[in-house]
């Protein structure tokens, strides 16, 4: 069965970074997914990364300040966060799957338990 491990993550005031990693076992050729859950909101799409890395997608609200990438003999992927915002806190998730729209929930099966980002102002 496949699953789908969260590390990293933290607390850090406005303007810092923090990395998140996700680790996927067994090795899957799929899609790879950050999401993110703040309290009261709904989950939404942060970033995804195909098999291979040449592909990859992002929502409006982190572009050009968050980088996904994976290494795919290690099925291993990383969101580099700069220039973290309060909005940006919530809990972060990855997830795994055969996806047509890599940023909506719905399309992925395999879930990590998700890993805690805090920004202060």
């Amino acid at each position: 069965q496949t699953r789908v491990m969260e590390s990293g993550g933290g607390s850090v005031q406005a303007g810092g970074s923090l990395r998140l990693s996700c680790e996927s076992s067994p090795v899957i050729d799929s899609c790879m997914g950050w999401f993110r859950q703040a309290p009261g909101k709904e989950r939404e799409g942060v970033a995804a990364i195909y098999a291979g890395g040449a592909r990859t997608k992002y929502a409006d609200s982190v572009k050009g300040r968050f980088t996904i990438s994976r290494d795919d003999a290690k099925m291993t992927a990383t969101l580099q966060m700069n220039s973290l915002k309060p909005e940006d806190t919530a809990m972060y998730y990855c997830a795994a799957g055969q996806v047509a729209w890599p940023l909506r929930p719905s399309e992925y099966v395999t879930w990590g338990q998700g890993a805690q980002v805090t920004v202060s102002s």
